[in-house]
């Protein structure tokens, strides 16, 4: 059977959709705005600005280095090529543990917001929300096995509605609280110097959460035309669309919402902004966008997941199994059923925890953590390989060396002192699962090793462990 995935599948636009829900704007405002309003305050705006500064330094990195070898395994690639494979290893292994542990965050607002419309009795049950996320993910996943160009059009119709709602709330949110602001907003909030060092790398962290997912556009390279460019400019344009929509909507927040409605609203923000705004059913339309934009992330983690993951099988960094395709419609569906069964597995385990709030706050910190270290790993690899092309122009220096390495450095402080402040559960799930890495890695390299000594066989498989 051929290895290629589905070739020339998706366009320019479809590489900026899937840039914006690989970030899920609605679902990231949701999820994680409480926990970033709780951490900093009213400097959230200021967070998620700076972040997306820190971000696009990252995002020039991907457009060259995707230059460079356009690959479905995108940093793993990029770092085993030009460091070695160890690192590219952990740089891919990270994102498949990020994936997976965002199953669990990814899929408990939308059984959140499910039950809100069809069963409000039930929204705090833990039991069923957990159920219902079940649900969501095994559907999501039968969409994906179907193949890349129907989970395209799918996600450019979800993307533009989601995006339209989240402006009409943005929009009559600013024009109805402005003048009476539950919480009062300044330019000096903005500064730099508003923050300690220990209030921006906690604020750096959470707002990555929200970004972390616009890199899918480049891991759908080999299935997008003109896979040289195409990925990285759409992934440059998403950044430009998401940064505005985050820092415009965590000042809205702030401007509707008290600190106990903020508190209060939990995974439910958007919903308790648009229920002040409108009446209902009209406010519904936040769960709606919620829905969407959370089926949106999903199916663009798990198209994340299996496409390093078929990366690094085709490779021989895993077993060959995961880069196996379907006939018709060249998905990888074993890598596809793997991520939708260990999510299913960890959203069951979460059930230990004591309510959604505390799965959704120690998944969002560990994600965050894991995050920054293979972005962080891209952005250097990005500078040390065009580190020639600093003298040819300032324009390479700044976005081909200095940016990124900055980015890249500013996204391994902050995960260092975010680290430092978890609690031991959290700090055991971001480092653990990074270190994790080594039993396979290990496992693979004796497995090749074997391979290599042993003569050939008739018959004989050449898998990899």
């Amino acid at each position: 059977m051929a290895d290629d995935l589905q070739k020339d599948a998706l366009s320019l636009v479809h590489s900026v959709v899937m840039g914006v829900a690989g970030t899920a704007p609605t679902f990231s405002i949701s999820a994680t705005m409480t926990t970033l309003i709780g951490a900093v305050g009213v400097l959230a705006p200021a967070s998620l600005l700076y972040c997306g500064l820190i971000m696009f330094g990252i995002t020039f990195a991907y457009m060259h280095l995707n230059r460079l070898e356009a690959n479905a395994g995108a940093s793993y690639a990029w770092v085993s090529r030009i460091f070695n494979r160890t690192l590219g290893f952990f740089a891919g292994w990270t994102l498949l543990v990020a994936s997976t542990l965002f199953m669990v965050s990814a899929t408990i607002p939308a059984g959140n917001a499910t039950l809100l419309l069809l069963c409000p009795s039930l929204v705090n049950d833990q039991l069923a929300v957990t159920l219902v996320s079940m649900g969501w993910l095994v559907a999501v996943s039968l969409v994906l096995i179907r193949g890349i160009a129907l989970t395209g059009a799918v996600q450019a119709v979800m993307t533009a509605t989601e995006l339209a709602i989240l402006l009409v709330l943005t929009v009559a949110a600013a024009l109805r609280f402005g003048p009476a602001a539950a919480h009062r907003l300044s330019w000096g909030q903005l500064a730099p110097s508003a923050f300690t060092p220990a209030a921006f790398a906690s604020g750096a962290i959470i707002a990555l959460y929200f970004f972390w997912g616009w890199d899918v556009a480049v891991n759908l390279n080999e299935e997008t035309r003109d896979s040289a460019r195409l990925p990285g400019l759409g992934a440059a344009l998403a950044m430009v669309i998401i940064t505005s929509a985050f820092t415009a909507f965590a000042a809205v927040a702030l401007l509707a919402l008290g600190d106990d409605e903020i508190r209060n609203a939990s995974t439910n923000v958007i919903f308790a902004v648009a229920d002040r705004l409108f009446p209902r059913p009209w406010s519904y339309l936040a769960v709606l966008a919620l829905m969407l934009s959370t089926i949106g992330t999903l199916e663009t983690s798990i198209l994340q997941f299996t496409r390093t993951m078929f990366a690094k099988s085709r490779d021989g960094a895993l077993h060959r199994r995961w880069a196996r395709l379907h006939a018709d419609w060249r998905s990888p569906y074993w890598a596809t059923m793997l991520i939708a069964g260990l999510g299913c597995l960890l959203l069951l385990l979460s059930l230990l925890f004591h309510g959604v709030g505390e799965v959704l706050k120690a998944s969002i910190n560990a994600i965050g953590v894991q995050v920054a270290y293979y972005y962080g790993l891209a952005g250097f690899a990005c500078a040390w390989h065009f580190r020639h092309r600093a003298r040819q122009s300032l324009a390479d220096l700044v976005l081909m060396v200095a940016w990124p390495a900055l980015s890249a450095a500013a996204l391994w402080v902050s995960a260092v002192v975010a680290v430092s402040q978890f609690d031991l559960p959290t700090a055991l799930i971001a480092v653990g699962g990074v270190l994790l890495g080594a039993v396979p890695l290990g496992a693979n390299r004796q497995a090749r090793e074997r391979v290599a000594a042993t003569p050939p066989m008739a018959g004989r498989p050449s898998d990899g462990g």
